[in-house]
């Protein structure tokens, strides 16, 4: 099974962000939720999924929540065809939880450095890529991290949230 692990972007710019995405062209809207990638996508043992979420949660018992703000956009071109919003508050914290979301779901090391980011715009013409970097230029919001989710790929629904880990609380 695959899973992913993120930060949801909460509503109303977790929509609109889809619905942007949606608007350059970028078909990966259809089935991948706005979100801040703590660990990318694993394929993992069905029997393994309840230890990993139990390591999840006593993860998040141990982070505090924290605020995100997101302003502006960047690009990963030429190494790769991707337009994201910045996160320009948060990142400290975003690092650190996603360093413990890693080691809980085992996931092997990555050969890039650890850059939070919301996806805009992927695979795209340079054409599309430029209209998504310039219209969401400004594009600005602030919202508090209480919780990360685990979600689930399902080939035909996308990426399907499952799991949500509270950040600061107890676990049960």
């Amino acid at each position: 099974m695959l899973i992913g692990i993120s930060i949801a972007i909460p509503e109303p710019w977790g929509e609109w962000l889809r619905e942007k995405r949606r608007s350059f062209g970028d078909s990966g809207a259809e089935h991948i939720p706005s979100h801040i990638t703590l660990s990318p996508p694993l394929e993992i043992a069905e029997n393994d999924l309840e230890r990993i979420a139990t390591a999840l949660t006593a993860l998040g018992a141990k982070h505090q929540p924290f605020t995100v703000a997101l302003a502006g956009t960047g690009t990963f071109r030429p190494v790769s065809d991707v337009v994201y919003i910045v996160v320009r508050q948060g990142v400290p914290e975003s690092a650190e939880l996603a360093r413990g979301v890693q080691a809980a779901a085992m996931a092997p090391e990555s050969e890039h450095d650890f850059h939070p980011h919301v996806t805009v715009a992927h695979e795209l013409n340079h054409e599309a890529l430029d209209l998504a970097a310039a219209d969401l230029a400004d594009f600005e919001c602030e919202f508090e991290v209480t919780e990360f989710k685990l979600y689930v790929h399902d080939d035909d629904r996308g990426w399907e949230p499952v799991r949500s880990f509270a950040l600061g609380a107890e676990p049960v």
